[in-house]
C-alpha cells in the first residue's frame, strides 16, 4: 500500500484474518470506534452542562463529533490520513466517566491507592481491553477493538504513565497521563519506535481540534444558556480575573500580557457577538462567530505548520504541529471564559458535590457486592483479578462505563434512601 504510512503503522496488536480490500485498515479503525458501545454511551454523558439540563446543550457525544469534524479537516490539510485523525478524535473522550470532569475527579480520589483514574488512560484501556470486538484466540481474552498502531498512537493524548508525567510548561504538576501500569505492555507496543514523551502529529491534531472545539463551543453554550455575555471583556477587572482563571486552570505558559492582548483583540473581530437576545438572528450570528473562530484557529495552525515544514504529506513523527502564540492565547481566553462563568461556579453547587458522592459511594457499594452486582463482562474480569487492587480497578472500570443516568439509577438501586 503506497503512502507515508508503513506496514508497521498498519499493524494490529493481534493478527486478524484478511478482510475485504474495499476499505483500508484505517477506515476499519474508524468504523470500529463509530460502532462501539462506548461511543454511543457518550450521548448520555456530561460535556460541561449535564445532558438533561437543556435541549440545546452539547453532550460528550456531540462534542466528540464536532472534534472529529475539525480534526479530520485539519489533519487532511496537513497530509495526515483523515481516517487516522478521525478515529483518534472519535476515541479521545471514550474513557471519560459519568458527570464529566466532575466524575473523573471523584474516581481519581477513590482509586488513588491503585494508580488513580485518568480519562485518557481509561480511553487506552477501553480501546485495547474493555470494548468487546476482538478476542485473542490463544488466551481467550478480549483485546478491545484491536486498532492499528497508527490509530492507537494517535488516540494517546499523554504518551506517558503517571510516574513519568512531565510538568506543565510553568513547572507545576500536570496530573495528566495516558496509561495505567497494568496496560504498560500494549502501550509499549503502540509506542514502538516513537520518541519518548512525544506525541505523533495525528495526536497533536486531535488535541488541538479538542481545544478549539470545546473552547469555542463551551462559550457558545454559555451564551445561549444565559451564563455569559461576551461584552464582559470590555471590563478591565473581568479581563484580569479571566487571566487568573486561565493560569489557575491551565497553567502559566501564556503570560498575562499575552492573554490581555487576546482579550482586547477578540471583541474587535467582525463576528464577535454583542447583545445576544435569543432570537433566530442572534442564534445565527452566534453560530457564525463559532464557525469563523474555528476556521481562524485551524487555519492559523495549518499556515504556521506549513511555513515551517513546507508542502507534502506530514505524518506521525515527521513534523510537530505549530500553533501561533497569539492564537493559543485566544483559545485560552475562551477556555478561561467558560471556566470563569460555567465550570468554576458549578463547583459550589450542591448538585455537583452530590455527583461526586454518588460515584464514590457506588464504587464502595459495587466492591462490597461484587461480582454479582457487576455486569457480566466485568464479573469475568473480577474472577481473573489477582488481588484486591486489581479487583478495585475492575469496579472502577464498571463505574466509568456508566452514563450519567445509569450511574444515578445504579446508586439508587444499591443504596435506597432510608426512612
Amino acid at each position: 500500500m503506497a503512502g507515508p504510512y508503513t506496514d508497521a503503522d498498519r499493524r494490529r496488536p493481534f493478527d486478524e484474518a484478511p478482510k475485504s480490500r474495499q476499505r483500508t485498515p484505517f477506515e476499519r479503525d474508524r468504523a470500529r470506534i463509530l460502532h462501539s458501545s462506548a461511543l454511543r454511551r457518550l450521548g448520555a454523558k456530561t460535556q460541561v452542562l449535564g445532558p438533561a439540563s437543556d435541549d440545546f446543550v452539547r453532550t460528550r457525544l456531540t462534542h466528540t463529533l464536532e472534534v472529529a469534524q475539525v480534526g479530520r479537516e485539519l489533519g487532511k490539510a496537513l497530509g495526515c490520513d483523515p481516517d487516522v485523525v478521525d478515529a483518534a478524535c472519535l476515541a479521545h473522550d471514550l474513557g471519560h466517566p459519568p458527570f464529566g470532569h466532575n466524575g473523573e475527579r471523584a474516581l481519581a480520589e477513590v482509586s488513588a491507592s491503585i494508580g488513580g483514574f485518568e480519562g485518557n488512560a481509561q480511553t487506552l484501556r477501553l480501546l485495547t481491553r474493555l470494548e468487546p470486538k476482538v478476542i485473542d484466540p490463544v488466551s481467550g481474552r478480549a483485546v478491545g477493538l484491536n486498532l492499528t498502531r497508527a490509530s492507537l498512537d494517535a488516540s494517546v493524548k499523554y504518551p506517558w504513565s503517571a510516574a513519568d508525567a512531565p510538568p506543565r510548561p510553568d513547572g507545576t504538576p500536570s496530573g495528566k497521563f495516558g496509561v495505567y501500569d497494568d496496560d504498560a505492555d500494549v502501550f509499549a507496543w503502540l509506542r514502538e519506535g516513537a520518541p519518548v514523551r512525544v506525541r505523533c502529529l495525528e495526536a497533536q491534531v486531535m488535541d488541538l481540534a479538542d481545544d478549539i472545539s470545546y473552547s469555542v463551543h463551551d462559550v457558545e453554550d454559555a451564551v445561549v444558556g444565559g451564563r455569559l455575555a461576551l461584552d464582559v471583556l470590555d471590563d478591565a477587572e473581568v479581563r484580569a480575573h479571566v487571566a487568573e482563571v486561565v493560569h489557575d486552570w491551565y497553567g502559566a505558559a501564556v503570560s498575562t500580557e499575552d492573554l490581555e492582548a487576546a482579550m482586547r483583540r477578540l471583541p474587535t473581530l467582525q463576528p464577535w457577538v454583542r447583545g445576544y437576545d435569543g432570537s433566530r438572528r442572534a442564534l445565527a450570528a452566534l453560530k457564525d462567530m463559532t464557525s469563523q473562530l474555528i476556521g481562524r484557529f485551524a487555519g492559523a495552525a495549518i499556515d504556521a505548520t506549513r511555513a515551517r515544514y513546507g508542502p507534502g504529506p506530514l505524518t506521525r513523527y515527521a513534523a510537530q504541529l505549530v500553533v501561533p502564540p497569539a492564537d493559543l492565547a485566544e483559545i485560552l481566553v475562551l477556555k478561561g471564559l467558560a471556566a470563569r462563568y460555567v465550570m468554576a461556579p458549578r463547583e459550589h453547587e450542591p448538585l455537583y458535590r452530590r455527583q461526586r458522592e454518588i460515584l464514590a459511594e457506588l464504587v464502595v457499594l459495587l466492591a462490597d457486592r461484587a461480582p454479582d452486582a457487576l455486569e457480566v463482562p466485568f464479573q469475568a474480569d473480577w474472577a481473573e483479578a489477582a488481588d484486591d487492587a486489581a479487583r478495585l480497578r475492575v469496579v472502577v472500570d464498571q463505574v466509568a462505563s456508566l452514563t450519567d443516568v445509569s450511574a444515578a439509577e445504579w446508586h439508587a438501586r444499591l443504596h435506597p434512601p432510608r426512612g
